[in-house]
């Protein structure tokens, strides 16, 4: 990567005093809060990698009585284990940054999200909200300031993975099915029952607690140019120590294997199921939203894994989560895992499986949201980047 990584200490793993961001914004303007969150360049740490301080900007600018920060902790892709640890381990900072966005964006009403398979963290999050409310740093006039109203509640979901995208965890919200929303209206427009509405990942509010304290240029001299700060990883799979590691961005493939002791690598899944699987030959390609970018999933397989006994796992996750509401998600990923069965049997043909790599791309182009734009990259990296694994142990048909 041409960009040079500028290393630091740990961010969200520093030091970090329980509402010590809710008293510094207080004596700060909305503008000098959003500038600062402008000129960090942090970027939503979900995946989708969109500019938090746009995202905060355009709800802010909103003219609207009813606004609302919601915090997307349905952590539901696979290998992914981060936002668990911050909820748990950290939630000052998270809930912090929550109280941040609702000042600096006039809203009056924050809402976590929670995965419902997280159900064990509920209680240690709601107790942990009235210490909140007792100590004046949630509720009416936090803090002694007249009109600095927010407060925040918890709302469990039912363990469906299109919720975490964040129209589709909208109208679960609201007592519907789990479904992406046509878009535009944007959320930030037309979100939580019509109102303007901020969206964001567990991590990115804690990234933005520390921000508030320490500024902008302070976060940008982490990472690259274009991959501002430090990143969570949750790293498993077939290596020594697996967990949860904060890095800069810019660091490559190479350097986490040889962290986490991973030995004999033969595959590294960045960004989990929906993500790309890399061979050795990638290995020394960055994690960084210019070259390989992930929400924070790093998935280790070395050389006795099957690589097809692997892609059918991912496919049948995708076929049993998806919403069904449009045709490309709902019929092409049924036709991908049927792709991988006859893979399974030898019962292909070379040019058929090239059409179902169409498909993919296809799928990729025109699903709804983010889970069938996403679902098909398992299935063409994994056939691009191990083709002759695959092959040499399948066989195949001649033929169209």
């Amino acid at each position: 990567m041409k960009n040079k990584i500028k290393r630091s200490g740990p961010v969200l793993f520093s030091g970090y005093n329980r509402g010590e961001a809710i008293r510094k914004v207080i004596t700060m303007s909305r503008e000098d809060i959003l500038f600062n969150i402008k000129e960090s360049r942090l970027k939503g740490r979900g995946g989708a990698g969109f500019p938090t301080s746009t995202k905060w900007m355009l709800v802010a600018a909103a003219s609207s009585e009813e606004k609302y920060v919601i915090c997307n902790a349905d952590e539901g892709e696979p290998g992914t284990f981060k936002d668990r640890v911050l909820l748990v381990e950290y939630p000052e900072m998270v809930l912090d940054g929550m109280v941040v966005g609702g000042y600096t964006m006039g809203a009056k009403k924050g809402i976590i999200y929670l995965r419902g398979e997280y159900e064990y963290i509920l209680k240690s999050l709601q107790d942990y909200i009235v210490q909140m409310r007792k100590d004046n740093l949630l509720g009416k006039n936090i803090l002694g300031n007249e009109g600095f109203d927010f407060d925040i509640e918890i709302f469990l979901g039912s363990g469906a993975y299109v919720c975490g995208e964040e129209t589709a965890l909208i109208e679960s919200l609201e007592g519907n099915r789990g479904e992406a929303r046509n878009r535009p209206p944007f959320p930030v427009s037309t979100g939580y029952l019509g109102n303007p509405t901020s969206v964001n990942n567990v991590e990115t509010f804690a990234a933005v607690s520390h921000i508030v304290i320490k500024g902008g240029e302070w976060y940008r001299k982490m990472g690259t140019d274009k991959s501002s700060g430090s990143k969570l990883f949750s790293i498993s799979g077939d290596c020594e120590r697996p967990g949860v590691y904060e890095l800069p961005w810019g660091i490559t493939i190479n350097d986490v294997l040889i962290m986490v002791g991973a030995k004999n690598t033969k595959a590294v899944q960045v960004g989990g199921a929906s993500g790309v699987c890399l061979s050795k030959d990638h290995f020394n390609r960055s994690l960084a939203y210019e070259d390989v970018s992930t929400g924070g999933s790093i998935i280790i397989f070395n050389e006795s894994r099957n690589m097809l006994s692997v892609l059918k796992n991912f496919m049948e996750f995708f076929v049993e989560e998806s919403c069904g509401q449009c045709t490309p998600c709902r019929i092409g990923n049924v036709k991908l895992l049927e792709g991988v069965e006859m893979l399974e049997k030898g019962e292909f043909t070379f040019s058929y499986i090239n059409r179902l790599k169409d498909l993919g791309r296809t799928m990729q182009l025109a699903s709804k949201c983010g889970l069938g734009q996403s679902s098909p990259n398992s299935f063409i990296s994994i056939l691009d980047n191990f083709k002759g694994e695959i092959l040499n142990r399948t066989g195949g048909k001649n033929g169209n």
